[in-house]
């Protein structure tokens, strides 16, 4: 990890270059600055590239910075008291995470990278700084919050409930909000699909090779996958429709 600091005063410096280039500047957590906030940054900002299956942070470390995910997707465990491990949510380009640390608690899960991963560490004093003369900075972080926990709320209404077959469709089309340009998404393994849908392995397995078969996607690597978008969601609609005929 390496850390530079911003100095918005002087283009040439290279964290100002990468700044000023970054695509997810807009919709960061900074974009919400103006300029005499962009010029009170004094403090280092690290650059982190993170292999698949590297952790971000551990749950229950002391929160002393907040992450802006410039690439990648990131996903959130816990292990409950049975001892079961649980991917409760992910999160991806342009999201920030460890919110905790604003709130000097530990992290609440633990962080790991998915794919690649290039994060932006924004420790918490340079957050509390910025706070006092930037009336903008805490509606954006109260706004991001409630970004979370609406991802959270979703997830497990989404996910956690219902047919295993429409609940793979379902996080199938939540991975494709975090294609990379090729259109490419991250594929979990049969284990973190059963840890993020409460399933077991034998299915995880089972309906991932029956989704190939339909077409609905096409195996890209061992990570990676192919979505066809017009398949999954005449998928969807077909099970929804199933669903709801069986309620009736």
């Amino acid at each position: 990890m390496s850390a530079i600091p911003i100095y918005r005063q002087e283009d040439r410096h290279p964290q100002a270059q990468a700044c000023a280039a970054c695509e997810v500047r807009s919709s960061a957590l900074f974009g919400v600055l103006d300029a005499e906030g962009l010029d009170r940054i004094h403090t280092f900002i690290a650059s982190a590239q993170l292999r698949p299956d590297d952790r971000v942070y551990d749950r229950g470390s002391p929160g002393s910075a907040v992450y802006t995910i410039r690439a990648g997707v990131v996903r959130f465990e816990r292990t409950t008291e049975r001892g079961d491990r649980r991917i409760v949510r992910l999160a991806g380009r342009g999201d920030l995470i460890g919110q905790e640390a604003l709130l000097q608690r530990p992290y609440a899960d633990e962080a790991v990278a998915c794919t690649s991963v290039q994060l932006c560490r924004i420790p918490r004093v340079l957050i509390d700084e910025l706070a006092t003369g930037q009336a903008s900075l805490p509606r954006e972080l109260m706004l991001r919050w409630q970004i979370a926990l609406d991802a959270a709320e979703s997830w497990m209404a989404d996910l956690s409930a219902g047919p295993a077959r429409r609940r793979l469709l379902r996080l199938l089309q939540r991975l494709s909000a975090y294609a990379d340009a090729s259109g490419a998404i991250w594929l979990p393994r049969r284990d973190e699909i059963g840890a993020m849908l409460d399933m077991t392995l034998e299915t995880a397995s089972r309906l991932i090779s029956a989704f190939r078969r339909e077409r609905v996607l096409e195996l890209n690597g061992a990570r990676s996958a192919m979505l066809d978008t017009a398949a999954l969601q005449h998928a969807l609609r077909a099970e929804d429709g199933v669903s709801s005929s069986s309620g009736h």
